[in-house]
């Protein structure tokens, strides 16, 4: 993905709607559902929230799951201020998830749900999610996964079109990218989400950092590991 991705203001925006508890209801709660049955199931004790938006989903972890470490991060200042007044058990990070401030091996799962198709270069991503995985730790990304290619280049047409890119890829495209960045997919599940996901529904993609797993695309691996020099580590609430 070479976009200039979307601007930040509009995420300072949407910030002031996320939390309506209508579109919560109708467009993240049932994904937030399918990843914390995920979490539950793997019990992780380090978790990075990618893209945590206002942190609802990220908060919710913690209350459900109280004796996690807890990071989330996200490039809108807008977004993290609206989680830091939630809470300050959770370290809220600044970030770009293709530059991660983080440390190698730090965490035991990440997550990012609706976020990753925001992303200009997914696949610089995926090779930042897997660096900051500890070995045997997982990955959980929810996005719509279109049915057809051309349709998820359609919509990123449009969306350049109006300045704000975003690109959608199909789960085969998912599964293949997931796979080039060095994780084993475990599935791949669509989400129930009514009424907007009857046509698209989103997909919940899970996939582990194996012991000794490589990345098979290695364009990025330097970029990666420069950006790991001097990182922050995941100790301590603090927002940015």
């Amino acid at each position: 993905m070479s976009d200039a991705g979307p601007h930040r203001r509009l995420f300072d925006a949407w910030s002031l709607f996320y939390d309506l508890p209508l579109v919560q209801r109708l467009t993240y709660r049932p994904v937030h559902d399918a990843l914390l049955r995920g979490l539950r199931a793997t019990a992780p004790r380090r978790i990075l929230d990618v893209g945590c938006g206002t942190g609802l989903l990220t908060t919710r972890i913690l209350r459900e799951m109280p004796r996690v470490r807890l990071v989330g991060c996200d490039f809108s200042d807008g977004m993290l201020r609206h989680a830091a007044a939630r809470t300050r058990e959770v370290a809220w990070t600044r970030g770009d998830a293709q530059r991660l401030p983080l440390r190698d091996a730090s965490f035991d799962a990440v997550v990012s749900t609706e976020a990753f198709h925001w992303f200009p270069d997914q696949g610089r991503a995926l090779s930042e999610f897997h660096r900051v995985l500890a070995p045997g730790g997982r990955l959980y990304v929810a996005l719509i996964n279109p049915p057809i290619p051309a349709l998820g280049e359609i919509l990123r047409a449009g969306s350049r079109l109006v300045g704000e890119p975003f690109y959608w890829p199909t789960r085969a495209r998912m599964r293949r990218m997931v796979e080039e960045a060095g994780f084993t997919v475990e599935a791949q599940r669509p989400v129930l989400r009514i009424p907007a996901g009857l046509l698209l529904p989103p997909v919940l993609t899970t996939a582990v950092k194996e012991e000794r797993a490589q990345p098979r695309d290695r364009r990025h691996r330097g970029r990666a590991s420069r950006s790991s020099r001097g990182a922050v580590p995941p100790s301590g609430p603090r927002a940015s």
